[in-house]
């Protein structure tokens, strides 16, 4: 650093922003690490509507956008809600990311039975941004994936984001899900079995 305070200060700045994303960074990887342990994920039963609502009210804190709450499932599942809020929570700051302020995100949750006619709950985030390349779309949830949002996305952060929602939704014994048209913005969302299985209850 030189002598000059406006630089010391501008120094510290950028010195203490990138100690800040070096430990997001590591903080994520550590929680990558431990998905797959039995104790990573704690079920009860949980109200469908008091998470989503609670979800809506923690994203909209992300940006200035135009948050609305597309649909409410009705029902109760059992699964962690700190892990499935954490989940939504990372959607929702990838859609801030890849949206201007002002732009609509969605916020939704269903119960429904999927294609094997297990009943399972959904969860998911509708932005309008620039969407998902086709050819992204295989690999965006793996870690250090950091595809390109449509014709002009960007990238940004560590590619840790999706992983880690991937990881909660697989330790649920559930799925993710993208639906993405480029230029016609995305839906990620989380299919989990409204029923946890035997072995991961807790006593």
């Amino acid at each position: 650093m030189g002598d000059d305070p406006a630089e010391r200060v501008a120094v510290v700045r950028l010195v203490t922003e990138e100690l800040d994303r070096m430990s997001r960074i590591v903080d994520d990887l550590l929680l990558l690490a431990k998905s797959p342990r039995p104790d990573f994920v704690r079920y009860e039963q949980v109200s469908v509507p008091e998470l989503t609502i609670d979800v809506h009210a923690k994203v909209r804190a992300l940006g200035e956008r135009r948050w609305m709450l597309e649909a409410v499932g009705e029902g109760i599942a059992e699964l962690d809600p700190q892990r499935i809020t954490q989940a939504m929570v990372a959607l929702a700051h990838n859609a801030v990311q890849h949206t201007a302020p002002d732009a609509v995100i969605r916020v939704g949750s269903a119960l429904r039975r999927d294609r094997s006619g297990r009943s399972v709950a959904s969860f998911w985030i509708t932005d309008s941004g620039p969407g998902v390349r086709p050819e992204d779309a295989e690999t965006i949830f793996e870690r250090f994936s950091r595809g390109r949002r449509g014709s002009g996305g960007h990238r940004s952060g560590a590619g840790l984001g999706l992983a880690i929602v991937r990881a909660i939704a697989e330790a649920h014994h559930g799925t993710v899900r993208l639906v993405s048209k480029p230029g016609h913005g995305a839906t990620f969302g989380i299919e989990l079995p409204v029923a946890a299985p035997v072995e991961r209850k807790r006593p």
